[in-house]
């Protein structure tokens, strides 16, 4: 089982030890605990490679003072157990996401004997700048190239020896998929040593900047758990962190620091742009000698259609396609219709209830107990029958869809078309991921907006998932209300996605912050493997049944007391006013309290209204766009003020409330004056 820790993010000075692999020797370590970093860009296989040394799989974990986790685990390798840390996604030791911080924190932290750089074989050039910075940091590095099966389809070779001869790192060339080349992994990293027996490899820049770099090592004095050299090239990039700690910590900072100054002033570019182009140099050089290619990619069916996905004029048609198959005839028709119609009304409705509430009728005496079991709103009858019945295979399909979607690669070509669009609610692409996964769980969602770059990034997400994302649940029973009537998903579909993006884009001009850059590593399209996606389905099963299905039998208690004191019909009959104040019955009101417990609780509660011919046409269609945008559920609102604070979570809600009850009177309104026939 892997091992979740936190750690607080913040550069930390450390003792600095070698940073070189040498022979067939054992890993050493100054405190007697071995210790192995995973680092790499995003959409790398580094939980694969994880997966594989550990045997164990990728598990969230909230992570105290960050938004981000980090996954440990053991492994043996070299005939020792190990630590195994698998570090967030970064490009550069100079952070700009918030994953980049954690990840460099996390090594300048704990200083891993080893640093593990899995890189995608066929991106190779792309991704040798992070490979030149943790040479240059002093750290003990193994490159991983991974991928290698594509990269060999696309008629790319790597000389692997000459580019471990050329770096002085050890390299290795594995399939995480399947698993070729990791027991060479093992070997290269059991191989490792901390001491300085191999002889690094150090490529120069400028002059200039090297005489630069020559002053600034000599003045620093601390041990800062990277190579001075390192902490130069931070310092002249003009990294915030480092400075606050050389000013803390040198006696001669100030002095340091004006000198970064003299070095800026000799360049009218940033020092940033000139330290990349010296890299630039290296790795283009560094292709030249390792990396031969044959052009067999070129006009590949792959590489067309992953350009194709990402450009408006063929990405939105792919868009709807998938849309149509994935959500609507998928998760829509199978799930909510199909597997719900067998489950509701065969297995539920004629056996599992009828026996139930024989068996309780027949040994309990008591009405009050009888109907807290089997009555309205009984544990059995209402809690587990929706959610066994009605949500489950609702949330089970979506779970298929989106493990199907998120293994082939789509979803960060999804980031990429969507991003000029987000971009206008404040958001960028990167956006796309929580907003996707809110599909399947909102509470699930709130809490990857953690990934989003700025707060204001992270409050405008979360207000939208709270307000205009149906989840999978909800969208399925909402798909079996209305799916009678094309028009009435079309004006369902329309209403919500206009608001989404009327208040993103209100939201953007109000809220105070800049808007950050976006850019995101593109992996290759793949078709997915069943294995992971019945391992990823089946994780978020898990999560499911042990932690919604409880809310499930929470709320059914909870609605038969106030069934039981009467709380439920006072708070019912306030609520009359304002479900008529929309055009809605009466009977409605207490569906608006259902979702508060859960959103498709309350979507279950119109589907028993449409059942009974309560609600139908106009007024159905008004129910279902005001339940979707009506106050978060109980799970999501708990997160929300965990992830955002107390002020910011009632803020939202406070604003949502009457806004969903505004919106459902103006469209009431509006169908009614075009005669809409739904």
């Amino acid at each position: 089982m892997s091992i979740i820790e936190k750690i607080p993010v913040s550069l930390r000075f450390g003792r600095s030890r070698g940073a070189s692999c040498h022979g067939d020797a054992g890993i050493a370590s100054d405190t007697g605990l071995e210790k192995l970093g995973i680092v790499g860009n995003p959409n790398v296989g580094k939980s694969l490679v994880f997966n594989n040394l550990t045997g164990a799989h990728a598990t969230v974990s909230n992570y105290p003072g960050t938004t981000v986790d980090v996954l440990r685990g053991k492994a043996r390798i070299g005939g020792r157990e190990i630590e195994v840390v698998d570090t967030p996604g970064m490009y550069s030791l100079l952070p700009i996401t918030e994953e980049e911080r954690v990840a460099r924190s996390l090594l300048l932290a704990e200083r891993p004997d080893v640093v593990l750089q899995v890189v995608d074989a066929k991106n190779l050039e792309r991704m040798l700048s992070l490979t030149l910075q943790l040479i240059e940091a002093g750290l003990s590095v193994v490159l991983e190239l991974n991928m290698m099966d594509e990269a060999e389809a696309a008629g790319i070779k790597i000389d692997t020896a000459r580019l471990e001869a050329e770096l002085g790192v050890p390299v290795a060339a594995t399939v995480a998929t399947s698993g070729r080349g990791m027991d060479m992994l093992r070997e290269r990293i059991a191989g490792c040593e901390t001491d300085h027996a191999r002889p690094r490899v150090r490529f120069q820049y400028d002059s200039t900047l090297e005489g630069g770099l020559s002053a600034l090592e000599g003045k620093l004095t601390g041990e800062y758990g990277l190579s001075r050299r390192a902490v130069a090239l931070l310092l002249l990039q003009g990294d915030r962190e480092v400075e606050g700690k050389v000013k803390g910590h040198e006696p001669e900072g100030e002095t340091i620091l004006r000198l970064v100054d003299e070095v800026r002033e000799k360049y009218n570019q940033p020092l940033s742009y000139v330290i990349s182009l010296g890299r630039q140099r290296e790795i283009r050089r560094l292709m030249g000698v390792v990396v031969t290619s044959s052009g067999v990619a070129e006009g590949r069916f792959g590489e067309k259609l992953s350009r194709a996905m990402m450009r408006p004029l063929t990405g939105i048609p792919i868009l709807l396609v998938i849309l149509y198959f994935g959500l609507y005839q998928f998760v829509g028709v199978l799930g909510a219709g199909t597997f719900v119609g067998f489950l509701e009304k065969t297995l539920f409705g004629k056996f599992i209830n009828p026996w139930a509430t024989g068996v309780v009728t027949r040994f309990i005496p008591i009405a009050a107990i009888q109907s807290l079991i089997v009555g309205k709103y009984g544990i059995i009858t209402l809690g587990l029958t929706y959610a066994f019945a009605l949500i489950l295979p609702i949330v089970g399909t979506f779970f298929i869809a989106f493990s199907i979607i998120e293994d082939s690669g789509y979803l960060p070509r999804l980031a990429m078309l969507v991003d000029r669009v987000f971009k206008a609610i404040g958001l960028t692409g990167r956006a796309v991921i929580p907003m996707v996964l809110g599909f399947g769980c909102d509470t699930m969602a709130t809490v990857v907006t953690r990934t989003q770059e700025t707060k204001r990034e992270r409050v405008i997400a979360t207000l939208l998932l709270a307000l205009a994302i149906p989840c999978s649940a909800q969208l399925g029973v909402i798909f079996a209300l209305l799916s009678g009537s094309t028009a009435a998903l079309l004006v369902w579909g329309g209403a919500v996605g206009l608001i989404f993006l009327l208040v993103g884009y209100l939201s953007s001009k109000i809220l105070p912050g800049e808007r950050p850059a976006f850019y995101m590593e593109i992996p290759p399209l793949r078709l997915p493997k069943i294995r992971n996606v019945v391992s990823k389905t089946v994780t978020r099963l898990e999560w499911y049944l042990f932690e919604v299905l409880p809310v499930f039998v929470i709320a059914s208690v909870l609605l038969w007391a106030g069934s039981m004191t009467g709380v439920l019909d006072v708070l019912g009959r306030g609520l009359g006013p304002v479900v008529s104040f929309i055009g809605l019955p009466p009977q409605t009101g207490p569906i608006f309290l259902y979702g508060f417990f859960r959103r498709d609780f309350g979507a279950a509660g119109l589907y028993d209204l449409k059942a009974s011919g309560v609600l139908s046409g106009v007024p159905l269609v008004v129910a279902a766009v005001t339940l979707t945008l009506f106050v978060p559920c109980i799970a999501q609102f708990s997160v929300m003020l965990k992830e955002r604070g107390v002020k910011t979570a009632l803020a939202i809600a406070g604003f949502i409330f009457p806004f969903a009850f505004l919106c459902g009177f103006a469209l009431d309104k509006v169908l009614i004056v075009v005669g809409a026939r739904l």
